[in-house]
């Protein structure tokens, strides 16, 4: 089941809550991120607020499988606010342009259903973006799963050199959404079928 939530959802709670777990056990338990860490068990920023918007892959009864956290450019943002040094020139922002931030994929997974999980994910962004007249998607990622995102078949490429930031070695990227983009994931074997539509999408990608 494919969610888009923000912190209104008062009746999706639990899926919200599954999400910030594993969003612990994946960036603090995993991943040794210096960030902050709710009673124990939640990992929440400053920009987990009213503005966010959240994509999140569930089992349909609030567990969690994967999920992503969308942030405005014309607000407050990690590559804006913590990150524009990573840029060459100015950040881009815009009412068209997101900001991708927190991809999570659950670590109970294993590694066929987190590829799916992943894969399902992605199309879910894509498709999102393509409903709401996104034209692009911005982010921060370290340079190996900038790799990996960037073999995944649609357009992205970097807007600036690696830098090394507190012995990690990230990069901002920029991922084109348009309405090619869902073959060009399909051609590299990410698409899924997800669980709406966007109008204008080829025939054989519905179904």
């Amino acid at each position: 089941m494919i969610h888009t939530l923000d912190h209104m959802s008062e009746a999706e709670g639990a899926v919200l809550r599954a999400m910030f777990e594993a969003r612990k056990h994946v960036f603090v338990d995993l991943l040794k991120w210096d960030i902050p860490v709710l009673a124990g068990t939640w990992e929440l920023d400053q920009f987990d607020d009213r503005e966010a918007t959240y994509l999140i892959i569930s089992d349909g009864n609030g567990g969690h499988f994967a999920s992503s956290r969308l942030l405005k450019t014309v607000g407050p943002h990690i590559l804006g606010e913590l990150y524009p040094d990573l840029v060459d020139g100015e950040v881009p922002s815009g009412a068209n342009i997101l900001e991708i931030t927190r991809f999570c994929l659950d670590r109970s997974l294993r590694a066929a259903e987190r590829r799916h999980a992943r894969d399902r994910l992605v199309t879910a962004l894509t498709a999102y973006a393509i409903e709401h007249g996104i034209t692009a998607y911005t982010g921060v990622a370290e340079i190996g799963w900038f790799r990996q995102i960037a073999n995944f078949g649609w357009r992205c490429a970097l807007l600036g050199l690696p830098r090394i930031v507190e012995g990690r070695t990230l990069v901002a990227m920029r991922i084109e959404i348009d309405h090619e983009t869902p073959e060009l994931l399909a051609a590299g074997g990410i698409w899924t079928v997800p669980a709406w539509q966007p109008s204008g999408m080829a025939p054989e990608l519905r179904a």
